[in-house]
């Protein structure tokens, strides 16, 4: 068989596998696209995140309605006042934790799950906080049908952090309160990260990064200006 014949066929194999793929996952196209013009063009250059972000299917984590939009560079509702993050906004927050593979992960405010679903692909374990009874369930029932095995999800008040399953290696905040919860910090492990907007009612929010040292000490950065849901709860 001639050389010629050999990536002929080779081509054909690729190109039906392609074909194949997309088949399965219609939005693996505007998936990429996403990653690559809304996250990667605007600096989000960790390649773990980039790779989950594009391997997350996204639209899966909004409703019916929206689904045809969910690679769009924008918010999402999701129900009950709440929105599911612009994809830009989950990359940033995702890269400025630096995850890694033995990490145990807080987050407060599981709306979707969709940021869940993406630390879960970084992280070893991720425990999710939702005040609102019919997100917890939705984003609960959405997790488990796409196999994500390390995340758990419960309902209550993500203002208390969830102490049993402390200490935490990186915390996310991804609703705005007036202050950083004092639970929360406490949760926190020593060397441990956290990322939260941080803005009262008719206030800017801002993006703020926190880290505590290994003696325990805080300091806090802020990231960007920021526009997010509230915190409800205490």
């Amino acid at each position: 068989m001639s050389f010629l014949r050999i990536v002929m066929i080779a081509a054909s194999v690729l190109s039906a596998l392609h074909g194949a793929l997309a088949t399965d996952d219609p939005y693996l196209q505007k998936r990429a696209a996403m990653v690559r013009d809304q996250i990667e063009r605007e600096g989000i250059s960790d390649p773990r995140v980039l790779a989950a972000m594009r391997d997350v299917p996204r639209h899966l984590f909004v409703p019916p309605s929206f689904r045809a939009r969910a690679y769009e560079p924008y918010p999402m509702p999701i129900g009950e006042g709440q929105t599911i993050s612009q994809p830009y906004i989950v990359g940033l927050m995702t890269q400025i934790l630096r995850l890694k593979e033995t990490d145990r992960v807080l987050e407060v405010g599981t709306g979707s799950g969709y940021q869940a679903a993406v630390a879960a692909r970084l992280a070893a374990e991720v425990y999710s906080v939702e005040i609102l009874e019919s997100l917890a369930a939705r984003s609960r029932r959405t997790l488990s049908d796409l196999g994500f095995r390390n995340v758990v999800v419960r309902q209550g008040d993500g203002y208390y952090g969830w102490e049993e399953k402390g200490p935490f290696d990186a915390i996310i905040v991804t609703c705005a309160g007036g202050h950083v919860p004092p639970p929360l910090l406490r949760q926190l492990r020593d060397g441990g990260r956290m990322i939260m907007p941080v803005g009262g009612p008719f206030m800017t929010q801002n993006l703020v990064f926190i880290e505590k040292d290994a003696r325990g000490s805080i300091t806090h950065r802020n990231v960007l200006p920021v526009a997010f849901v509230r915190l409800i709860g205490h």
